[in-house]
Protein backbone atom coordinates (compact mmCIF):
# COMPACT_ATOMS: atom_id res chain seq x y z
CA UNK A 1 0.00 0.00 0.00
CA UNK A 2 2.72 2.24 0.26
CA UNK A 3 4.06 2.29 -2.95
CA UNK A 4 0.81 2.11 -4.59
CA UNK A 5 -0.82 5.63 -5.75
CA UNK A 6 -3.39 7.63 -4.27
CA UNK A 7 -6.59 5.84 -6.84
CA UNK A 8 -5.68 2.31 -6.14
CA UNK A 9 -5.68 2.90 -2.38
CA UNK A 10 -8.68 4.32 -2.28
CA UNK A 11 -10.69 1.41 -4.61
CA UNK A 12 -8.84 -0.88 -2.36
CA UNK A 13 -10.26 0.74 0.72
CA UNK A 14 -14.01 0.73 -0.89
CA UNK A 15 -13.60 -2.80 -1.90
CA UNK A 16 -12.58 -4.11 1.62
CA UNK A 17 -15.30 -1.45 3.47
CA UNK A 18 -18.05 -3.26 0.99
CA UNK A 19 -17.09 -6.64 1.95
CA UNK A 20 -17.18 -6.32 5.10
CA UNK A 21 -20.50 -4.40 4.80
CA UNK A 22 -22.12 -7.63 2.98
CA UNK A 23 -20.86 -10.00 5.26
CA UNK A 24 -22.14 -8.60 8.28
CA UNK A 25 -25.69 -6.82 6.89
CA UNK A 26 -27.66 -10.03 6.24
CA UNK A 27 -29.92 -8.96 9.44
CA UNK A 28 -30.06 -5.42 8.07
CA UNK A 29 -32.36 -6.49 4.80
CA UNK A 30 -36.20 -6.34 5.07
CA UNK A 31 -38.06 -9.29 4.70
CA UNK A 32 -39.06 -10.11 1.44
CA UNK A 33 -42.16 -11.44 0.09
CA UNK A 34 -42.17 -15.38 -1.49
CA UNK A 35 -45.13 -16.54 -3.16
CA UNK A 36 -47.19 -13.59 -1.12
CA UNK A 37 -45.91 -14.77 1.82
CA UNK A 38 -42.96 -13.60 4.22
CA UNK A 39 -39.38 -14.63 4.15
CA UNK A 40 -38.18 -18.18 4.96
CA UNK A 41 -36.76 -17.48 8.16
CA UNK A 42 -39.39 -15.68 9.11
CA UNK A 43 -42.13 -18.40 8.94
CA UNK A 44 -43.44 -19.85 12.41
CA UNK A 45 -44.34 -23.22 13.67
CA UNK A 46 -47.78 -24.08 13.08
CA UNK A 47 -50.14 -24.23 16.16
CA UNK A 48 -52.06 -26.91 15.28
CA UNK A 49 -50.71 -30.28 13.97
CA UNK A 50 -51.60 -32.50 11.61
CA UNK A 51 -53.80 -35.57 12.46
CA UNK A 52 -52.35 -38.49 11.52
CA UNK A 53 -54.20 -40.76 8.73
CA UNK A 54 -55.97 -43.99 10.37
CA UNK A 55 -55.70 -47.32 8.99
CA UNK A 56 -59.21 -48.85 7.83
CA UNK A 57 -60.92 -50.88 10.55
CA UNK A 58 -60.77 -54.94 10.37
CA UNK A 59 -64.34 -56.42 9.71
CA UNK A 60 -66.58 -57.69 13.09
CA UNK A 61 -66.31 -61.03 11.35
CA UNK A 62 -64.36 -63.88 10.09
CA UNK A 63 -65.01 -64.34 6.25
CA UNK A 64 -66.46 -67.80 6.91
CA UNK A 65 -69.48 -66.09 8.87
CA UNK A 66 -69.80 -63.31 6.71
CA UNK A 67 -72.20 -65.49 4.17
CA UNK A 68 -72.71 -63.73 0.83
CA UNK A 69 -71.17 -60.45 0.67
CA UNK A 70 -71.97 -57.87 -1.34
CA UNK A 71 -68.15 -56.61 -1.97
CA UNK A 72 -69.77 -53.79 -4.62
CA UNK A 73 -71.42 -51.70 -1.12
CA UNK A 74 -68.40 -49.95 0.61
CA UNK A 75 -66.25 -51.41 3.30
CA UNK A 76 -67.83 -51.20 6.64
CA UNK A 77 -66.39 -48.29 8.65
CA UNK A 78 -64.87 -46.58 6.07
CA UNK A 79 -66.35 -43.20 6.96
CA UNK A 80 -66.94 -43.49 10.37
CA UNK A 81 -64.64 -42.31 12.95
CA UNK A 82 -61.48 -44.66 14.09
CA UNK A 83 -61.88 -45.27 17.71
CA UNK A 84 -58.78 -45.49 19.43
CA UNK A 85 -58.24 -48.92 20.83
CA UNK A 86 -57.68 -49.21 24.72
CA UNK A 87 -54.42 -49.44 26.02
CA UNK A 88 -54.03 -52.05 28.64
CA UNK A 89 -52.30 -51.61 31.38
CA UNK A 90 -50.01 -54.22 33.55
CA UNK A 91 -48.52 -57.29 32.01
CA UNK A 92 -49.83 -59.04 28.98
CA UNK A 93 -51.05 -63.18 29.57
CA UNK A 94 -48.94 -65.60 28.39
CA UNK A 95 -50.18 -67.10 24.51
CA UNK A 96 -52.64 -70.34 24.99
CA UNK A 97 -52.78 -69.97 28.60
CA UNK A 98 -55.61 -69.79 30.36
CA UNK A 99 -56.36 -66.36 31.39
CA UNK A 100 -55.60 -65.50 27.63
CA UNK A 101 -58.24 -67.50 26.22
CA UNK A 102 -60.58 -66.69 28.67
CA UNK A 103 -60.38 -62.92 28.13
CA UNK A 104 -62.26 -61.45 25.33
CA UNK A 105 -60.64 -60.11 22.28
CA UNK A 106 -61.07 -56.37 21.82
CA UNK A 107 -63.11 -55.17 18.60
CA UNK A 108 -64.11 -58.76 18.19
CA UNK A 109 -63.07 -62.16 18.43
CA UNK A 110 -61.43 -62.72 15.14
CA UNK A 111 -59.59 -65.61 16.28
CA UNK A 112 -62.53 -67.86 17.15
CA UNK A 113 -62.44 -71.26 15.23
CA UNK A 114 -66.40 -71.91 14.88
CA UNK A 115 -67.87 -75.67 16.62
CA UNK A 116 -68.66 -76.97 13.18
CA UNK A 117 -65.41 -75.83 11.49
CA UNK A 118 -64.30 -74.19 8.69
CA UNK A 119 -65.74 -75.15 5.29
CA UNK A 120 -63.09 -74.01 2.88
CA UNK A 121 -64.76 -75.23 -0.21
CA UNK A 122 -68.32 -73.19 0.51
CA UNK A 123 -65.91 -70.50 0.89
CA UNK A 124 -64.57 -70.63 -2.42
CA UNK A 125 -67.80 -71.32 -3.77
CA UNK A 126 -66.96 -75.31 -5.05
CA UNK A 127 -70.24 -76.53 -2.68
CA UNK A 128 -73.39 -75.04 -1.58
CA UNK A 129 -73.34 -75.02 2.13
CA UNK A 130 -77.22 -74.32 2.55
CA UNK A 131 -77.71 -77.27 0.76
CA UNK A 132 -75.92 -79.92 3.75
CA UNK A 133 -73.70 -81.20 1.55
CA UNK A 134 -71.20 -83.54 3.74
CA UNK A 135 -67.76 -82.35 2.86
CA UNK A 136 -65.58 -86.25 2.57
CA UNK A 137 -61.53 -85.72 3.48
CA UNK A 138 -58.98 -87.44 1.61
CA UNK A 139 -58.03 -89.73 4.41
CA UNK A 140 -62.20 -90.58 4.63
CA UNK A 141 -61.91 -90.93 0.84
CA UNK A 142 -58.69 -93.64 0.89
CA UNK A 143 -60.53 -95.28 3.69
CA UNK A 144 -63.76 -95.98 2.06
CA UNK A 145 -61.64 -97.16 -0.92
CA UNK A 146 -59.77 -99.29 1.15
CA UNK A 147 -63.38 -100.84 2.53
CA UNK A 148 -64.21 -101.81 -1.00
CA UNK A 149 -61.69 -102.78 -2.16
CA UNK A 150 -61.38 -100.37 -5.11
CA UNK A 151 -57.49 -99.57 -4.40
CA UNK A 152 -54.86 -100.59 -7.04
CA UNK A 153 -52.24 -100.92 -3.76
CA UNK A 154 -51.48 -103.34 -2.00
CA UNK A 155 -53.33 -103.04 1.74
CA UNK A 156 -51.10 -104.64 5.25
CA UNK A 157 -52.55 -104.72 8.37
CA UNK A 158 -50.64 -105.36 11.33
CA UNK A 159 -47.57 -102.59 10.20
CA UNK A 160 -45.07 -102.28 13.59
CA UNK A 161 -46.10 -105.69 14.93
CA UNK A 162 -45.07 -109.04 14.65
CA UNK A 163 -47.52 -110.79 12.13
CA UNK A 164 -48.62 -108.07 9.65
CA UNK A 165 -51.16 -109.32 7.68
CA UNK A 166 -52.35 -108.54 3.77
CA UNK A 167 -55.89 -107.27 3.83
CA UNK A 168 -56.65 -107.05 0.45
CA UNK A 169 -54.59 -108.27 -3.09
CA UNK A 170 -53.60 -105.08 -5.76
CA UNK A 171 -55.65 -105.55 -8.50
CA UNK A 172 -54.00 -106.88 -11.52
CA UNK A 173 -52.53 -104.68 -14.12
CA UNK A 174 -54.18 -104.57 -17.65
CA UNK A 175 -53.49 -106.39 -20.41
CA UNK A 176 -50.86 -104.63 -22.67
CA UNK A 177 -51.42 -106.23 -26.52
CA UNK A 178 -47.18 -105.71 -26.43
CA UNK A 179 -46.20 -107.50 -23.48
CA UNK A 180 -44.29 -110.76 -24.36
CA UNK A 181 -45.20 -113.91 -21.82
CA UNK A 182 -41.95 -115.87 -21.69
CA UNK A 183 -42.99 -119.38 -20.71
CA UNK A 184 -41.17 -120.89 -17.42
CA UNK A 185 -38.04 -122.88 -17.90
CA UNK A 186 -38.70 -126.27 -17.76
CA UNK A 187 -37.64 -128.23 -14.61
CA UNK A 188 -37.35 -131.84 -13.77
CA UNK A 189 -40.23 -131.86 -12.19
CA UNK A 190 -41.78 -131.94 -15.35
CA UNK A 191 -40.96 -135.13 -16.74
CA UNK A 192 -43.48 -137.81 -17.12
CA UNK A 193 -41.74 -141.30 -17.23
CA UNK A 194 -42.77 -143.86 -20.21
CA UNK A 195 -45.68 -145.95 -20.11
CA UNK A 196 -48.12 -147.81 -21.43
CA UNK A 197 -49.98 -144.62 -23.73
CA UNK A 198 -46.46 -142.81 -23.35
CA UNK A 199 -43.79 -144.91 -25.29
CA UNK A 200 -41.29 -142.35 -24.43
CA UNK A 201 -40.55 -139.87 -22.09
CA UNK A 202 -42.16 -136.16 -22.07
CA UNK A 203 -42.22 -132.81 -20.13
CA UNK A 204 -44.99 -131.35 -18.33
CA UNK A 205 -46.28 -129.95 -21.89
CA UNK A 206 -46.35 -133.49 -23.56
CA UNK A 207 -42.95 -132.37 -25.42
CA UNK A 208 -40.99 -135.14 -26.10
CA UNK A 209 -37.37 -135.48 -24.25
CA UNK A 210 -35.18 -135.62 -26.46
CA UNK A 211 -31.91 -137.08 -25.55
CA UNK A 212 -28.58 -135.27 -25.24
CA UNK A 213 -25.74 -135.26 -27.94
CA UNK A 214 -22.29 -135.35 -29.17
CA UNK A 215 -20.89 -132.73 -31.16
CA UNK A 216 -18.91 -134.90 -34.28
CA UNK A 217 -15.08 -133.88 -32.90
CA UNK A 218 -13.19 -131.42 -35.04
CA UNK A 219 -10.77 -132.77 -38.25
CA UNK A 220 -7.75 -131.21 -37.40
CA UNK A 221 -6.56 -128.37 -39.81
CA UNK A 222 -3.71 -128.17 -41.82
CA UNK A 223 -1.47 -125.13 -42.40
CA UNK A 224 0.58 -124.26 -44.96
CA UNK A 225 4.23 -122.43 -45.03
CA UNK A 226 4.99 -120.69 -48.16
CA UNK A 227 8.80 -121.12 -49.03
CA UNK A 228 10.25 -117.21 -50.48
CA UNK A 229 11.17 -117.23 -53.94
CA UNK A 230 14.53 -115.87 -53.00
CA UNK A 231 15.95 -117.29 -49.90
CA UNK A 232 18.84 -116.04 -47.83
CA UNK A 233 22.21 -117.52 -48.34
CA UNK A 234 23.84 -118.93 -45.51
CA UNK A 235 21.61 -119.94 -42.12
CA UNK A 236 18.85 -118.01 -40.91
CA UNK A 237 20.62 -117.09 -37.37
CA UNK A 238 23.51 -114.99 -39.27
CA UNK A 239 22.30 -111.25 -39.75
CA UNK A 240 23.66 -108.60 -40.84
CA UNK A 241 24.84 -106.37 -38.11
CA UNK A 242 22.60 -103.35 -37.19
CA UNK A 243 24.60 -100.02 -38.32
CA UNK A 244 24.07 -97.07 -35.34
CA UNK A 245 22.56 -94.39 -36.31
CA UNK A 246 24.65 -90.93 -36.85
CA UNK A 247 24.19 -88.26 -34.52
CA UNK A 248 24.77 -85.08 -35.77
CA UNK A 249 27.32 -82.93 -33.29
CA UNK A 250 26.17 -79.80 -31.26
CA UNK A 251 28.37 -77.94 -33.43
CA UNK A 252 26.62 -78.59 -36.61
CA UNK A 253 22.98 -78.35 -34.86
CA UNK A 254 23.78 -74.93 -33.47
CA UNK A 255 25.14 -74.01 -36.89
CA UNK A 256 21.64 -74.88 -39.01
CA UNK A 257 19.89 -72.88 -36.26
CA UNK A 258 22.08 -70.01 -36.66
CA UNK A 259 21.00 -70.10 -40.62
CA UNK A 260 17.06 -70.20 -39.80
CA UNK A 261 17.94 -67.33 -37.48
CA UNK A 262 19.45 -65.44 -40.27
CA UNK A 263 16.79 -66.49 -43.16
CA UNK A 264 19.04 -68.80 -44.76
CA UNK A 265 17.00 -71.10 -47.72
CA UNK A 266 19.01 -74.41 -47.37
CA UNK A 267 18.70 -78.08 -46.77
CA UNK A 268 20.64 -81.50 -45.31
CA UNK A 269 21.90 -83.93 -47.76
CA UNK A 270 23.47 -86.85 -47.80
CA UNK A 271 27.08 -87.72 -46.80
CA UNK A 272 29.73 -87.06 -49.19
CA UNK A 273 33.37 -89.34 -49.11
CA UNK A 274 34.58 -89.09 -52.34
CA UNK A 275 38.20 -90.56 -50.63
CA UNK A 276 39.94 -90.06 -47.98
CA UNK A 277 41.01 -86.55 -48.80
CA UNK A 278 37.58 -85.00 -50.11
CA UNK A 279 34.41 -85.45 -48.44
CA UNK A 280 31.81 -83.30 -46.37
CA UNK A 281 30.49 -85.47 -43.43
CA UNK A 282 27.34 -82.80 -42.95
CA UNK A 283 27.03 -81.04 -46.14
CA UNK A 284 23.95 -78.42 -46.68
CA UNK A 285 23.04 -77.36 -50.16
CA UNK A 286 22.99 -73.62 -50.16
CA UNK A 287 20.02 -71.93 -52.34
CA UNK A 288 19.59 -68.33 -51.61
CA UNK A 289 19.84 -66.01 -48.26
CA UNK A 290 17.49 -63.20 -46.60
CA UNK A 291 16.34 -60.38 -47.97
CA UNK A 292 14.84 -62.77 -50.69
CA UNK A 293 18.63 -62.95 -52.47
CA UNK A 294 19.20 -65.73 -54.46
CA UNK A 295 22.12 -68.22 -55.17
CA UNK A 296 22.28 -69.02 -58.33
CA UNK A 297 23.40 -72.14 -58.86
CA UNK A 298 22.62 -73.76 -55.56
CA UNK A 299 26.26 -74.96 -54.15
CA UNK A 300 27.35 -77.56 -51.94
CA UNK A 301 29.01 -76.09 -48.88
CA UNK A 302 29.78 -77.36 -44.78
CA UNK A 303 27.90 -75.01 -42.55
CA UNK A 304 30.39 -73.28 -41.26
CA UNK A 305 31.48 -71.79 -44.48
CA UNK A 306 27.61 -70.89 -45.49
CA UNK A 307 27.42 -69.28 -41.97
CA UNK A 308 29.96 -67.31 -42.70
CA UNK A 309 28.86 -66.31 -46.61
CA UNK A 310 25.32 -65.64 -44.99
CA UNK A 311 26.40 -62.70 -42.51
CA UNK A 312 28.56 -61.55 -45.25
CA UNK A 313 25.81 -61.27 -47.57
CA UNK A 314 23.79 -59.72 -44.89
CA UNK A 315 25.78 -57.08 -43.27
CA UNK A 316 28.00 -55.65 -46.15
CA UNK A 317 27.01 -56.53 -49.83
CA UNK A 318 23.59 -56.15 -49.28
CA UNK A 319 24.26 -52.48 -46.90
CA UNK A 320 26.82 -51.43 -50.06
CA UNK A 321 24.55 -52.46 -53.15
CA UNK A 322 21.70 -49.94 -51.55
CA UNK A 323 24.14 -47.29 -50.85
CA UNK A 324 25.98 -47.00 -54.01
CA UNK A 325 22.93 -48.32 -56.63
CA UNK A 326 19.81 -47.45 -54.65
CA UNK A 327 19.35 -51.00 -55.10
CA UNK A 328 19.33 -54.38 -53.05
CA UNK A 329 21.04 -57.54 -54.47
CA UNK A 330 18.69 -60.01 -56.26
CA UNK A 331 20.79 -62.72 -57.48
CA UNK A 332 24.62 -63.87 -56.52
CA UNK A 333 26.13 -65.91 -59.36
CA UNK A 334 28.26 -68.89 -57.83
CA UNK A 335 31.11 -70.28 -59.60
CA UNK A 336 31.83 -73.83 -57.59
CA UNK A 337 31.53 -75.25 -53.82
CA UNK A 338 32.52 -78.63 -53.65
CA UNK A 339 35.03 -79.78 -55.59
CA UNK A 340 37.58 -83.12 -55.24
CA UNK A 341 40.14 -81.37 -56.50
CA UNK A 342 44.11 -80.25 -55.28
CA UNK A 343 44.61 -76.01 -54.94
CA UNK A 344 44.15 -74.15 -58.23
CA UNK A 345 43.68 -77.06 -59.96
CA UNK A 346 46.77 -78.58 -60.22
CA UNK A 347 47.15 -82.12 -61.23
CA UNK A 348 50.75 -81.92 -59.63
CA UNK A 349 50.69 -84.35 -56.09
CA UNK A 350 53.18 -81.64 -54.78
CA UNK A 351 50.48 -79.40 -54.35
CA UNK A 352 48.31 -79.99 -51.46
CA UNK A 353 44.37 -80.36 -51.79
CA UNK A 354 42.02 -77.44 -52.01
CA UNK A 355 39.61 -76.46 -49.18
CA UNK A 356 37.16 -76.94 -51.92
CA UNK A 357 37.41 -80.46 -51.53
CA UNK A 358 36.41 -80.09 -47.73
CA UNK A 359 33.27 -78.10 -48.84
CA UNK A 360 35.47 -75.36 -47.07
CA UNK A 361 35.79 -72.18 -49.81
CA UNK A 362 33.10 -70.54 -52.61
CA UNK A 363 33.96 -68.86 -55.66
CA UNK A 364 31.66 -65.79 -56.52
CA UNK A 365 32.12 -64.59 -60.14
CA UNK A 366 28.85 -62.08 -60.40
CA UNK A 367 26.02 -59.85 -58.71
CA UNK A 368 22.88 -58.89 -60.17
CA UNK A 369 20.90 -56.24 -58.34
CA UNK A 370 17.42 -55.87 -58.33
CA UNK A 371 17.42 -52.61 -60.74
CA UNK A 372 18.80 -55.21 -63.37
CA UNK A 373 22.40 -53.92 -62.79
CA UNK A 374 24.94 -56.57 -63.96
CA UNK A 375 28.43 -56.26 -61.78
CA UNK A 376 30.85 -58.58 -62.43
CA UNK A 377 33.93 -58.85 -59.95
CA UNK A 378 36.51 -58.94 -63.28
CA UNK A 379 38.98 -56.03 -63.06
CA UNK A 380 37.55 -52.55 -63.63
CA UNK A 381 38.46 -49.62 -65.91
CA UNK A 382 39.25 -46.16 -64.02
CA UNK A 383 36.27 -45.11 -64.81
CA UNK A 384 34.26 -47.51 -63.45
CA UNK A 385 33.85 -45.53 -60.25
CA UNK A 386 30.72 -46.81 -58.50
CA UNK A 387 31.49 -50.55 -59.30
CA UNK A 388 35.08 -50.48 -58.31
CA UNK A 389 34.05 -48.40 -54.73
CA UNK A 390 31.58 -51.61 -54.41
CA UNK A 391 33.71 -54.27 -55.65
CA UNK A 392 36.52 -53.15 -53.45
CA UNK A 393 34.53 -52.49 -50.11
CA UNK A 394 33.24 -55.63 -49.89
CA UNK A 395 36.27 -57.33 -50.48
CA UNK A 396 37.91 -55.59 -47.85
CA UNK A 397 35.10 -56.74 -45.40
CA UNK A 398 34.90 -60.42 -46.62
CA UNK A 399 38.21 -60.59 -44.52
CA UNK A 400 36.28 -59.93 -41.34
CA UNK A 401 34.34 -63.37 -42.11
CA UNK A 402 36.39 -65.58 -44.27
CA UNK A 403 40.38 -66.59 -43.48
CA UNK A 404 41.61 -66.73 -47.02
CA UNK A 405 40.41 -63.78 -49.72
CA UNK A 406 41.65 -63.91 -53.10
CA UNK A 407 40.18 -62.26 -56.04
CA UNK A 408 41.30 -60.43 -59.47
CA UNK A 409 44.85 -59.37 -59.23
CA UNK A 410 45.93 -61.89 -56.86
CA UNK A 411 47.10 -64.73 -59.11
CA UNK A 412 46.68 -65.70 -62.75
CA UNK A 413 43.80 -68.36 -61.38
CA UNK A 414 41.60 -65.84 -59.78
CA UNK A 415 41.57 -62.81 -62.15
CA UNK A 416 37.72 -63.55 -62.80
CA UNK A 417 36.23 -64.22 -59.53
CA UNK A 418 36.34 -63.75 -55.51
CA UNK A 419 37.65 -66.84 -53.21
CA UNK A 420 36.41 -67.34 -49.82
CA UNK A 421 37.52 -70.27 -47.32
CA UNK A 422 38.12 -70.97 -43.75
CA UNK A 423 41.18 -72.57 -44.20
CA UNK A 424 42.92 -72.98 -40.49
CA UNK A 425 46.35 -71.86 -40.17
CA UNK A 426 49.06 -72.79 -37.73
CA UNK A 427 49.52 -69.25 -36.72
CA UNK A 428 45.93 -67.96 -36.79
CA UNK A 429 46.61 -65.53 -39.43
CA UNK A 430 44.48 -64.63 -42.09
CA UNK A 431 45.77 -63.93 -45.91
CA UNK A 432 43.27 -61.48 -47.71
CA UNK A 433 44.98 -60.29 -50.75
Amino acid sequence: MAYASLSRQALASLMITTMLVSCSAEGLVPQAGIDGETRVSAIGPMSQPIASQQSYPAPAAPVSQAGAADYSQPYPGMNAPMQPAPVQSGALPMIDSDEALAQPASGGNFLRVPDEGVNMDAQFGFTDASAGSEVVGLAQEQDLMIAEGATSQPVVDGIGTDSPMALGAAAAPAQDDQMIMIPPKRQGEGVQPAGVGNPTMVWGDQTPVVAPTRLPPEEPQQVAMLAPSNPMPGPMTEREPIQPRAVMPQSEVSCRAELRRLGVEFRDIQRIADGPSCGIDYPVLLSGFSGNIDLKPATKLNCQTTLALAKWVKFELAPSSRYRYLSGVKTIESMGGYSCRRMNNSRQKRNPMSEHARGNAIDLGKFVLKNGKRIDVRKKSIFAFRERGLLNTVRDDSCKYFHTVLGPGSNKEHWNHFHFDLRSRKSGSRFCD
